[in-house]
Order: structure tokens, then sequence, then C-alpha cells
């Protein structure tokens, strides 16, 4: 009885004093730009020490995985609400913002990591986080962004940087790179089987098309 009661008022402890905290740290982070500069507070990284100490540490996971997941529904939908157009610089910018914020977040949440994901669950903090982006966000935009394929037929149409940190981003999220091979292979090495001397007519054709492309866009030769 005694064990129970105590146990009861640390959980108590937890849900209003160590959680709120921790929430409103997640909260900053989660919408940081990338450029910016945000430094980890020992402050958040004891509280988490507490609830790990404090065999808090699965509650404290699913607290974790439940606010991202509610912010990551909402980055959704803000991109199902945008016009199509601007679909694949939105989601460049929603992917780049939440990596960026995996970078202080994942080390707020490293006693956590150490003493409960990785010993117990066999698992990585960023890697489970990560995963949550390719579930809610990604994943249901996977069939529109391959429209990539389309924009990227027409050079420029895309900015370059924008296509280069899509692709490389939807690269590491998820293997889709059989649902677009030509486009993937032109950022990410190694996607393509080995080149073969009997396709050498094929890749100069490949070429001269670009160099036509890239003088048809006002690039010298």
């Amino acid at each position: 009885l005694i064990f129970s009661v105590l146990n009861a008022m640390a959980v108590e402890d937890y849900r209003q004093n160590h959680w709120p905290n921790l929430e409103k740290a997640i909260d900053r982070l989660l919408i940081q730009s990338p450029t910016d500069h945000i430094s980890v507070s020992y402050a958040q990284i004891y509280y988490v020490y507490k609830c790990v100490c404090q065999q808090h540490s699965e509650l404290l996971y699913n607290d974790l995985a439940s606010k991202i997941t509610s912010h990551l529904q909402q980055v959704s939908a803000h991109l199902q609400a945008s016009p199509a157009e601007n679909l694949i610089e939105n989601f460049n910018v929603a992917l780049a913002q939440y990596t960026a914020s995996l970078q202080c977040i994942v080390p707020v949440f490293m006693y956590l990591s150490k003493f409960y994901i990785e010993s117990k669950l066999n698992r990585d903090l960023r890697e489970d986080l990560m995963k949550l982006f390719a579930d809610h966000v990604a994943e249901k935009r996977i069939d529109t962004l391959m429209l990539l394929v389309k924009a990227h037929s027409m050079p420029f149409q895309v900015q370059p940087a924008t296509m280069a940190g899509v692709v490389k981003g939807l690269y590491s999220l998820q293997p889709w790179a059989q649902l677009a091979p030509a486009l993937f292979s032109d950022f990410i090495p190694q996607i393509n089987p080995p080149a073969l001397e009997s396709l050498l007519p094929d890749y100069a054709a490949h070429d001269q098309k670009l160099q036509m492309e890239l003088s048809m866009n006002g690039f010298p030769r």
C-alpha cells in the first residue's frame, strides 16, 4: 500500500512538474528555424535524468512520442492545405526544420535514450523520431512528391538545392528510391548498377541532352 501511494505521488509529480517543463522545451525546439541556435539546457536534461531515475522511462518515452506525433500531424495537415505548386518547397522546409529540431531534442533526452530506448528497446531515439516523420508526414505525401520525377525532367522548375534536399531527405527516411531510381541516382551514389561499357553511347547521349538543356536555360558552355 505504501509503495502504491509513493508511486502515485511520483507519477503526480511527473505530471505536474517534470513533463510540463519538458513539453514547453519540446514545443520551442519543434518550431525553431534550422538557422536558429538554441542551446540545450542542463535543467531540461536534469528533468529527464530524474524521470529515468524515478522509473518513469516508459511514461516519458510515450509522452515524447505522442507529443511529436501530434506536432507532425499538424505539419501534415499544413502540407495537405498547401497549393500543389508549393508542396515540394514546403516539404523541404518542414523536413529541414524537423531535422534541425532533433539535433537539440535528442541530446535533451540522452539519459532516456541510453538507459531505456537503447538498453531495453534495442532501438535508437533519433531513428524512432525520424520514423515518426516518415509515417505521419512523408508517407502521406509520397505519391505527390514523386511528381518530382516530372519536375526533374524539366530542369529549373524546382530549384536544384530544393530538389537535392527533398530527394536526399526521402532517401534517408525510407527505401523509396525504387519508386524513381533515375531521379534518386542523380543525387544518391550507387543507386544504379555499375556502368557498362556497352552503354557508353547512352551515357554520352544523356550528357549531351543535359548540356543542351543547360544551354537553353542561359548557362554558358
